[in-house]
């Protein structure tokens, strides 16, 4: 059996490689609605429609957990698949919880990058009311990040003064955590590290996805302890050229 991973595109592959570094017997597959991205400019109802289809494609590959390798679609889908299916789901979750808890005991703020439409979902905003006490974040959207990401530019002409101009109104200094709340956005981690202060960790959520995946495997004793790991690229799209840029992202993450 599989372990499934969906995202809208390259984004998840930040969050695979985490899988894969941990879990290093399993057989994976990994599902991009090429299709569809990005996710997180699109209306919710629709999104949720694109991510029920994914999943079904997905049945086919006898998968015995998913991972919601999306923060986006974790945010709008993860309960109502949850109560569709009967295989475990684990959903991505923005690293505001240990970044607020770095932040404060530092007396610094918290800066939340994702994408409009998680940055606008109760989910996010619930999470952030329920451990901002001292009202430490705030929040910047990026949504062209996602589709440089998706066109595999990472040229620092392109994607530094992008960022700088994003960054303008914050005075980092103020900051103790930039949170990389979008699975596309660990792509850019050493672009962020070089227009922010040494003092500001970057944290993002894909170490606690994989814990937990480890978590729920483990207590349904589903974790392979041998063999070779296998990997399947699926694309919404279905064009050879589409399981190319995935492969080639992926080498980039991996070569980092």
């Amino acid at each position: 059996m599989r372990i499934a991973f969906l995202d809208s595109g390259l984004g998840g592959l930040t969050v695979l490689k985490e899988a894969m570094d941990r879990l290093p017997h399993e057989r994976f597959v990994y599902f991009a609605d090429t299709l569809h991205v990005p996710y997180g400019t699109k209306p919710k109802e629709e999104v949720k429609q694109y991510i029920f289809r994914a999943v079904e494609t997905l049945l086919a590959y006898d998968i015995k957990a998913l991972v919601i390798a999306c923060n986006t679609a974790t945010s709008i889908a993860v309960e109502d698949l949850r109560a569709a299916y009967g295989f475990p789901i684990v959903g991505m979750e923005p690293a505001v919880k240990p970044a607020v808890a770095k932040a404060a005991s530092a007396h610094k703020r918290v800066l939340v990058t994702a994408t409009p439409l998680t940055l606008r979902e109760a989910k996010f905003q619930e999470l952030v009311a329920k451990v901002d006490e001292e009202h430490l974040v705030d929040s910047l959207p990026l949504p062209e990040l996602v589709q440089f990401c998706e066109e595999l530019q990472f040229d620092d002409e392109v994607i530094l003064p992008y960022l700088e101009q994003k960054l303008a109104p914050y005075d980092m200094r103020q900051y103790g955590s930039l949170v990389l709340g979008c699975t596309h956005f660990p792509f850019y981690r050493e672009h962020f590290r070089k227009l922010i202060p040494g003092h500001v960790e970057v944290m993002d959520g894909s170490f606690g996805t994989i814990k937990r995946l480890q978590q729920v495997l483990g207590e349904a004793g589903a974790i392979k302890e041998r063999g070779e790991s296998e990997l399947i690229w699926v694309t919404s799209g279905g064009k050879p050229e589409e399981a190319r840029s995935l492969e080639k992202a992926f080498h980039f993450l991996q070569t980092k």
